[in-house]
């Protein structure tokens, strides 16, 4: 079922111009079973809230399960903010208090922009950490993305993320370790996920935790794994969520940062992305750069656009299928809590489906 239009934020009306199925309140079909309330703790900085809000919220409305959603999403104190930013969230997101009052089914946590060398120096920890207390007590389960994974496996199994020698950035094969894990189902066994941090832990540090991988590459390292229990808590280092494009406007934002000075060198695109034609573009853009910053010459806009036409999408099929299996195991999870009639072919003494 759809994504309930339950409040006035602009995603709604976004996703439906792209096609997402999108109920308006007063359409929302009456069912016999509860809908699912799903929290989405946002901490991107202000350029990217409301596109990584998008990406999230369109992954859960791609679900085929049988109960409607409805997405909260809130923030937390200790984000540096713009006043036209904290506006938006102060009239479109609701307050954390009130979604402990109504409760939650699940929760979605965000990565963050940090300034620190250590993730309790950041001004944002200790509200983290208050969220983080409450949904393990008070949900079914909690998907984390990228530094949101190192925050909770920071705070609840004492792992210290490990700094990278350079930015781990682009595409990525991996290969599915656990195959008949649940939240796998209907998965290809080898797929791309984008990842884009500075940061990693290891599959030695996660196995000492007792953490259970159920997805890595070569490359990339972890990329998907569970808590001990299997399915309380979710943490992908990668980005499931991520458009075609994510990645392209994260390296035009170094692009610019070097033409403006902030960066001693130009920065590599990233890895596996670009096919031959969109390097091609970009090596060209370089030396056009470099060549004007050198003559003092005027530098021509970024091309954006150009190399946007040869980007492929490799991994939004596999974002869709996880978040389905995900969102299916909560709805049986709390169903079971609540006594309510399973679907058939659901095991009451074994919801997970484990083998």
């Amino acid at each position: 079922m759809p994504l309930v239009a339950h409040s006035p934020l602009p995603t709604f009306e976004h996703l439906r111009q792209q096609g997402q199925e999108v109920l308006a309140l007063d359409h929302a079909v009456h069912q016999d079973i509860r809908e699912l309330h799903i929290g989405f703790l946002n901490m991107m900085p202000d350029a990217a809230l409301t596109v990584t809000e998008q990406q999230f919220m369109r992954l859960m409305g791609s679900c085929n399960q049988i109960a409607q959603f409805y997405v909260h999403p809130f923030s937390i104190d200790g984000l540096q903010r713009s006043v036209e930013t904290q506006s938006y969230i102060g009239h479109y997101y609701e307050p954390f208090e009130r979604l402990q009052q109504d409760g939650l089914d699940a929760l979605v946590i965000t990565g963050a922009n940090v300034a620190n060398p250590s993730l309790e120096m950041e001004p944002f920890w200790q509200p983290l950490q208050e969220v983080i207390a409450w949904a393990t007590e008070s949900t079914t389960s909690v998907l984390c993305s990228c530094l949101a994974t190192h925050a909770l496996m920071k705070q609840l199994y004492g792992i210290n993320r490990q700094p990278l020698a350079r930015k781990k950035w682009g595409v990525f094969s991996h290969r599915v370790t656990q195959y008949r894990h649940p939240l796998l189902r209907n998965v290809n066994t080898r797929f791309d996920a984008p990842h884009s941090r500075y940061n990693a832990i290891t599959r030695a540090q996660l196995e000492a935790a007792g953490l259970t991988i159920l997805v890595e590459g070569e490359d990339a390292g972890v990329h998907m794994v569970v808590s001990p229990d299997q399915f309380r808590f979710i943490f992908f280092q990668g980005h499931p969520e991520y458009d075609y494009n994510s990645l392209l406007k994260e390296y035009k934002r170094e692009v610019l940062r070097f033409i403006h000075g902030e960066l001693d060198s130009y920065p590599p695109y990233p890895e596996s992305y670009f096919p031959s034609a969109a390097a091609a573009i970009a090596d060209e853009y370089q030396q056009i750069v470099i060549g004007s910053l050198a003559s003092g010459t005027a530098i021509p806009p970024f091309p954006e656009l150009t190399l946007q036409r040869h980007l492929d999408n490799t991994w939004g099929d596999t974002g869709r299928a996880l978040f389905n299996n995900w969102l299916g195991l909560v709805y049986q999870l709390t169903a079971l809590d609540r006594k309510e009639p399973f679907a058939p072919g659901i095991d009451p003494s074994n919801p997970l489906g484990l083998r």
